[in-house]
């Protein structure tokens, strides 16, 4: 994620003077969808896809056939098995970088010209 971070910091910095906070909010929805994704990705089984879902508060009657679900990777990135358990505040926490806070953060330059 450090990686991650300097690059769109970079970025954001050289492209500031224009007008992109809608663009970026798209960014980071998409950027959302495919962390979870990877997070998805990485968990492998559907044994331990039920076990972290249980672990981040799903209850069972959900956990099971969620865990068990033979949708693609991107599909349940966007879906809401993953929206309602790895939430955008524990994406915060875990160290994820929020394109439109970080945006919003710099001087507002393009505004006074």
């Amino acid at each position: 994620m450090e990686n991650v971070k300097v690059y769109i910091r970079g970025w954001i910095g050289y492209f500031y003077v224009a007008d992109m906070k809608r663009i970026l909010q798209s960014w980071n929805e998409w950027l959302r969808r495919r962390m979870r994704m990877y997070i998805w990705k990485q968990w492998k089984k559907p044994r331990t896809k039920v076990e972290n879902l249980r672990k981040l508060g799903v209850p069972e009657w959900q956990a099971y056939p969620w865990g068990n679900t033979r949708l693609g990777y991107w599909r349940i990135g966007g879906s809401a098995i993953p929206q309602r358990s790895v939430t955008n505040e524990k994406l915060a926490q875990a160290g994820y970088y929020d394109l439109p806070a970080e945006y919003e953060r710099l001087p507002q330059l393009h505004l006074n010209g």
